[in-house]
């Protein structure tokens, strides 16, 4: 099996989420053997960023770093592990809200995609938005 970063990379819909991950030397961290889970952003997930929002946070690697921070838990925090708990710690050293309703899960306002990517130091899921911690942008989700 593969480290996450591996994952991601073969998986084909997380490419921004990896240039962001490669821009902040975060690589190494999510190649250790943690254990980590990745709320992973698709692709089209950046995109519904407002313009030049993903431009902007390029140039400013401390906001880049808290966003991307924010998306990595401790543990390996698995699909039925999301059913029974309301938030993870993040590495970014606050927390997200994680929410099961009818077997739909959500992470602040994501939606989880897919569930349970397991790779060799933790486990990804897929979501359908950026997260934003309540320090860079009030607590909302782009």
């Amino acid at each position: 099996m593969a480290n996450l970063v591996e994952t991601a990379r073969n998986a084909g819909n997380f490419n921004t989420l990896l240039k962001a991950v490669t821009a902040l030397e975060l690589t190494e961290t999510l190649q250790s053997p943690g254990p980590f889970t990745l709320f992973a952003p698709t692709d089209e997930a950046f995109d519904k960023l407002p313009e030049g929002t993903l431009d902007s946070l390029l140039q400013d690697i401390p906001k880049l770093k808290k966003i991307v921070t924010y998306h990595v838990a401790f543990g390996d925090v698995r699909n039925e592990d999301l059913k029974q708990t309301d938030e993870a710690q993040t590495l970014e050293g606050s927390v997200v809200a994680i929410e099961s309703v009818d077997g739909a899960i959500k992470v602040n306002d994501a939606n989880v995609l897919t569930t349970d990517i397991l790779a060799d130091n933790g486990v990804i899921h897929v979501i359908d938005a950026v997260l934003v911690p309540a320090i860079v942008a009030g607590g909302r989700s782009c």
